[in-house]
Formats: structure tokens, sequence, C-alpha cells
């Protein structure tokens, strides 16, 4: 049930999760499956019905959310990247999920190799998979590798569905000499194809509808709390006992699971007093734990390569459409660490034409590391983040190879049959110089933060969490959304983080069992 937050004051909650999007849906739905589990999940968003999601949420060709449904966040890039950089990161009940491009692809092979490789068990892709699976309700594709049942709906998007020029697109990659990927999310992934979306007859479909919907509201061991922003957690002789809200009340809880996503949740540890000792006690914040919070940040620089569509080939509906998944000369063996993304996520108005495409390109295995800290001790101070794109040579080099190759996709027929003119960087922009200085003023976050409190081995002292997502030096307290990736996925990182989510679900309760 959604209730006001006074109603919540006063009572104690077996387990108390601090954020409904991607992770905390998924966390309030399995953890409150068991009756005599008292749940209460704060949003600090508003908590809105399933059915009751305005259109600026729920229409999937609406990209972004708005002001009323954002946090605001811009990075401080602008001394090396020479501007910030938007970092949108929904603010409403399904998070992220209510304002993404709804993007429904999975981690690779290679990605959970990596986190192995960080010293994670656990997590390999045969581990995962049965749970992907199991999240999913997906009418195609070989049942090797899909759900029929889950609560999450995928749809492979067909070729008929997407707009002429986007399937010009895939046809040009074909021409290319890129192969016809059948299925992102089955055995295969280098090539081109129309992409899989958790939409539903145009309806954008996040996690606060699907894990969130009337009948799991009803449990009377679940209360959902909307406008509810936490500012710290509280402990007691190194555990948990509840949670203070920035309107000072506080909130006692048995366990407190933080899923505030990939700023929020380091954030709110560090006014905690958990995070880099030099950096608390410059903040006149209580250590309680020195840990490597914020410390790993990751995220895909994105470049939107832009083109002025024919007359006869400005249709813009859908807005999502097809995807390149490839590898860069510089790829390590099994990695695909580039995406050409095609998208009619633009204003139509900016176009001569009346209509564009954008073939948005993004570096998908970054080298670069960022970080995120307290501006102030102030709970409601935008953190200070800073992404640090391209600091690694390498992310630069492999984000122009990128590039070079949508704009030869451009120049290739069919797609070049439906383009008027390249409109951004623009034909004047020839030369590997003007390039090279085209991407950096103009790059911008794929909106796929992860692993500002990783998780990691007892022996990495850059871990802050354990495999199940446990803060470590502290009890009753759990981290479990993007922010605990160690390493950042070569996708979009939504059904990922829901996997995530899932996975420590099931642990946990068969803990507990």
């Amino acid at each position: 049930m959604t209730i006001q937050p006074e109603i919540a004051f006063g009572k104690s909650f077996d387990v108390v999760i601090v954020g409904g999007g991607s992770a905390g849906a998924v966390l309030a739905n399995r953890l409150s499956a068991d009756g005599s589990r008292d749940v209460l999940l704060l949003e600090a968003g508003r908590a809105y019905a399933p059915g009751a999601y305005p259109d600026v949420l729920a229409n999937a060709n609406r990209v972004g959310g708005d002001r009323a449904h954002d946090w605001g966040y811009r990075t401080q890039d602008h001394i090396g990247l020479g501007h910030d950089v938007t970092a949108l990161r929904g603010k409403v009940l399904g998070g992220s999920s209510a304002v993404n491009a709804a993007v429904a692809m999975r981690a690779r092979r290679a990605d959970f190799a990596r986190w192995s490789a960080c010293g994670v068990e656990g997590w390999s892709f045969d581990e995962v998979l049965p749970v992907y699976k199991a999240l999913e309700n997906t009418p195609t594709g070989d049942d090797a590798w899909h759900g029929r049942t889950g609560p999450f709906p995928i749809r492979q998007r067909t070729m008929e569905e997407i707009t002429p020029s986007m399937q010009a697109f895939v046809l040009a990659a074909e021409a290319a000499g890129l192969p016809r990927v059948s299925d992102f999310n089955g055995a295969e992934q280098h090539g081109v194809s129309p992409y899989p979306l958790n939409v539903v007859d145009g309806r954008r479909i996040n996690t606060g509808m699907a894990y969130l919907s009337e009948e799991v509201r009803r449990r009377p061991n679940l209360t959902i709390v909307g406008e509810a922003e936490v500012d710290s957690v509280a402990f007691e002789g190194g555990r948990v006992c509840g949670v203070r809200l920035i309107s000072g009340e506080t909130i006692s809880a048995g366990q407190v699971f933080l899923s505030a996503g990939a700023f929020g949740s380091p954030a709110i540890l560090m006014r905690s007093g958990i995070g880099p000792a030099a950096h608390l006690k410059a903040l006149d914040i209580p250590v309680v734990v020195n840990a490597a919070v914020g410390e790993r940040l990751k995220e895909h620089p994105f470049y939107y390569n832009v083109y002025a569509l024919k007359r006869h080939a400005r249709a813009m509906d859908p807005v999502a459409g097809a995807m390149i998944w490839t590898q860069s000369s510089e790829a390590r063996l099994g990695e695909l660490d580039l995406h050409i993304s095609g998208t009619h996520i633009f204003d139509p108005a900016q176009s001569p034409t009346g209509g564009a495409i954008v073939l948005a390109c993004a570096v998908t295995l970054p080298n670069s590391i960022g970080t995120v800290r307290l501006a102030s001790r102030d709970p409601r101070a935008m953190p200070i983040i800073h992404y640090n794109f391209f600091n690694d040579p390498s992310d630069l080099r492999r984000m122009l190879e990128a590039v070079r190759l949508s704009r030869q996709i451009g120049r290739t027929a069919p797609f070049s049959d439906t383009v008027e003119f390249e409109m951004t960087p623009g034909r004047e922009v020839q030369d590997d110089d003007a390039l090279r200085q085209a991407v950096i003023a103009s790059v911008d976050g794929y909106a796929h933060p992860t692993s500002t409190v990783p998780m990691g081995g007892a022996d990495d002292p850059t871990a802050v969490v354990d495999a199940q997502g446990a803060v470590r030096g502290v009890q009753g307290l759990h981290v479990v959304d993007a922010s605990i990736m160690p390493d950042i996925p070569s996708v979009a990182t939504n059904v990922t983080t829901i996997m995530l989510a899932e996975m420590i679900s099931r642990r946990l309760l068969e803990t507990d069992a």
C-alpha cells in the first residue's frame, strides 16, 4: 500500500528499502512475499499507482522524463572536457527505468568474466542466466535463452516496427560488413539488429509497474512511501538501527537496503560515515567505516552523429530502433566495446527537414574512472560527480573509431538514400584533429553510471560490499543497485540491475529459510 510519510514514523520495520527504482522495486516485491516480514519502501520521488503514470513517463517515445521526475544532477567535468555533462537519473517510483529508452539487453558473458576477475564469486554468466530468464516474460526467441512467465515484459522490436530510416540503417550496416543479429539476448551479440525493449503497446513498463503491481501493493506487510528522501543511515554499536529522513524524522529498521542508485547510494553512505576517511573528516562527518566509496565510478561516453532526413523518410515514430554492437581495434578477446545506437530521440524542430535520426556512438567498456564526492553534509546539496571521460586515451581513440564507422554507414546505401545531410559533426569536420575536437566538445553520458560502491573480494581495498551487497564493517546494511557492479557492463544497465536485485533477493531468502 502507498501511504503518507508521517504514517511510518514511530513504527519499526524489519526491512527498510531506500529507493524504489530498478533494484528497489524488485527488493520490495521479493522481500515482502513472506508475510511475516514488515517491509517499508521509501521513494524520494512520487509514488504513482501502476496505471497512473503520466504520459511523460509511460509513453515510450518520450525519453528522459522532465524536471519534476529528475534529480537534476550535472557533473563537474568542465575543466577536462570544456563542459559539464547532464547526469540524468529518474526521481520517481520506478527510478530511471521510468525515464530511460527502455533498452532491455543483458550484459554478456565477458562482462561477468570481468566481475569474476575482480574477486567476486557467484556472478558468472552461467549463474546469472537462469535469473535473467526468470525475470522476463517474452513471447519470442529460443527457450534456451528466454523466460515466458516473469514479471518484466521484454519485446523484441522487428524490422517492420521501426521507421524507414532505421530499417535503412540496419541494411547499410550489413552492407558495411556487419552481420545481422537475430537476438541480442541470445547466443550472439556481435552485429546489427533492432533491439529488445521493455515496451508493450507503446508503453514503457518500469519496475514500479512490473514489480509493484496493484496486487503486490495490497500486501499488508508492504508499505510504500513516496516523496520521502533519506539523509543517512543510523547505527547502534556497529549495527543498523534505522534511517533518518532529510525532514529530520528517524524510522527504525532491523535491516536497511540502499537502492538509491550510483549517485544516491554512495552519497547516503558518506553522510552516514561510511566512505573515504579524509573526505569525511574534511566535512566534519564522524567516520564509521573508512571505505573507498565513490572512487570507481564508470559511465559510457556517448556522442551523437545526427542526420537530417529527407522529407519522404522523416518518420520518427517509434523513437527507439536498432543498434550495432561491435568491437574496436583495441578490444580484448571476447569483448564488444562499441555501440552505435540508432534512435529518433531528437527534437524534429531542430532539423531543417522536420525529421532526424541519431546514430549515437558509445564506448561501452571505458577505462576512464570517475568519482562521486559530497559537496557538503547538506543532504539537499548535489554530489560532486566527475565522469573524467577520456582521461584514459584509449577511450577517445575507440570513440573516434565508432564515429568513423557511424559516418561510413551514413554514406552507405540504403541509409544514405534517406539522408539529406549530416548535422553533427557536419560535413566541414573531416580531418582527425577536427573530429577529435568535435567529439570532446559534445560528449555526453549514456545514463549508465555504475561501480561507486563496488562488490569485491575480502582482500580488495577498493571493494565496499561483498558479493551479496552487504557493506563491510557494519551489520544489517546492504547496497543493491548498479553502484555495486564491480565494473560497467558493455550495454545498457537496466536489465542487469534488475537481475542483480533478483539474484541477491534469492540468496537472502535462501539464507533466511
